[in-house]
């Protein structure tokens, strides 16, 4: 394998990657191999036609496409290690030339990673941490207390905001129901915002066993090309209004949901909690101020493939969160009116962000030589087994070389915040 580099402007570059004719050939007759019993001619048993034969009949780039797609990966992976390029990017590739008897040609378009130019990041100003916590809040702190420790009761009056109502629907477009659009005895809590803008509002004020036509019109930007924008009837049907009850907040209550005896004693420590909730708040706040003032001074640009990449990788979190909830995200786009397309354009800001606030933490921590030995790697690895409840030398032997250097560079990353803070001035 052969290999050109040529930087791009925009902090891109184009990896030009030539693999022996030998291979190609190698590759071709995998895909041979791997299409035959799929192909039958005239006078051949399935899976026994000649490769000549099917490329005569055929033409010889039958097997290119592949044979291209087998060669790609470990040519790029080459490649991609013999650059020595910090790529930060998903490559775009293009074949140049797939031929018989010729060398395999292709191209990658990457974005690199940035060079950052730091500027002032040392006496940054950031805000005094406050602790105090007021009677007001302990108080509020209490009826969430309540409010966890509540029961659910079925009710015979009207729906308010907040219930819990058990609820059948079906919903129709010009009078003819649409896909996705019906449910039976599913549970909603007025005003959670889980359905239509619109839609929660008007079951309130009516009673179980009640009949309701609910009208609203899907958003614009509805993942469903044939409901956006559309006036919608929803023909509703309420079986059940549900309402929590809260506990009185007493002594009786606080011995139930503390280790306390008396009220007193539970607002005590509440208290004490909530000051401890304020000084990490703050100092999480010095940070975040510590670097966003930091970000602000540096200079760089940032490829767009490589904000397209955050965003995938979030996307991709997203959704795993939303199916270890149960949901899929078609059901998710279906419940919220949102769209892929949506939800990738809003998580843009906040994946330049993420994008700006690493490079510029990297910068420092090499500014600084900022450097983790391996003795701090290995007190971090014993929490972490602490954590999983194994034992570190059992975690160590499972994580690979690569994954130790990212928990290196990690901890470099938070060292380099720690470092802002205790730099800056407070104010």
């Amino acid at each position: 394998m052969s290999l050109q580099v040529e930087k791009l402007e925009k902090g891109m570059a184009k990896l030009t990657i030539e693999v022996p004719a030998s291979e190609v050939e190698k590759a071709l007759q995998a895909a041979y191999n791997k299409q035959k019993n799929s192909i039958s001619l005239p006078g051949f048993r399935k899976g026994k036609v000649p490769r000549a034969m099917i490329e005569k009949m055929y033409g010889a780039e039958v097997f290119y496409d592949d044979a291209a797609n087998a060669m790609i990966p470990d040519a790029y992976a080459k490649a991609y290690d013999e650059s020595e390029l910090n790529i930060v990017s998903r490559p775009q590739v293009d074949v140049v030339q797939i031929e018989k008897g010729k060398p395999f040609i292709f191209t990658a378009e990457v974005a690199l990673k940035p060079e950052v130019t730091l500027g002032e990041y040392k006496g940054v100003e950031v805000e005094k941490i406050s602790n105090r916590v007021t009677a007001k809040e302990v108080d509020e702190k209490l009826k969430e207390e309540a409010a966890k420790n509540s029961r659910t009761v079925t009710v015979e009056r009207a729906v308010e905001d907040g219930d819990d109502v058990i609820i059948d629907f079906e919903g129709f477009v010009d009078g003819v129901a649409f896909e996705g659009g019906k449910g039976e005895n599913y549970p909603l809590t007025i005003g959670s915002g889980s359905f239509i803008p619109g839609f929660e509002e008007q079951l309130i004020g009516k009673k179980a066993d009640e009949e309701v036509e609910v009208n609203v019109t899907f958003p614009e930007e509805y993942h469903a090309e044939d409901l956006k924008g559309k006036e919608a009837l929803f023909k509703c049907k309420i079986h059940e209004v549900k309402t929590k009850e809260l506990p009185e907040i007493d002594d009786e209550f606080a011995a139930e949901v503390s280790e306390f005896d008396t009220l007193e004693e539970y607002k005590a420590d509440i208290k004490e909690k909530l000051k401890e909730e304020k000084e990490k708040e703050g100092k999480a706040k010095q940070e975040d101020a510590a670097v966003e003032a930091a970000v602000k001074a540096a200079t760089f640009e940032i490829p767009e493939p490589m904000i397209e990449t955050q965003v995938m990788q979030m996307s991709d979190d997203f959704a795993n969160r939303i199916q270890s909830q149960g949901l899929s995200m078609e059901q998710y786009f279906q419940f919220t009116g949102m769209t892929a397309e949506k939800m990738m354009e809003d998580m843009k800001p906040q994946a330049i962000k993420r994008i700006e606030t690493r490079l510029v933490l990297e910068a420092i921590a090499k500014a600084e030589k900022i450097e983790i030995s391996d003795e701090r790697l290995d007190e971090e690895i014993s929490k972490m087994a602490e954590s999983y409840q194994m034992e570190a030398d059992k975690l160590k032997e499972l994580m690979g070389d690569a994954e130790k250097e990212q928990m290196k560079e990690d901890m470099a990353v938070q060292e380099a915040v720690t470092f802002l803070v205790d730099n800056a001035k407070i104010k």
